[in-house]
């Protein structure tokens, strides 16, 4: 794993948020759409989160990611 891959699932991150009519997802669909493995998916959301361009909220027992921009 290095930045550049980090940065590719950050991407596929963004545009499945992008792509959501709300510009918001629970952890569980972005999971679905990207097909990315929980630590993969971890990963770009910290990579979104460190560049301000998501917001993550914690809801009972799931994560729910939202576009800042």
């Amino acid at each position: 794993m290095n930045l550049e891959t980090i940065g590719t699932w950050a991407g596929d991150v963004y545009k499945a948020l992008e792509a959501s009519e709300t510009k918001s997802l629970r952890l569980k669909e972005i999971k679905k759409a990207t097909k990315l493995k929980k630590d993969y998916l971890m990963a770009a959301l910290g990579w979104l989160g460190r560049e301000g361009k998501v917001a993550i909220e914690e809801n009972d027992q799931d994560l729910t990611v939202t576009l800042t921009e």
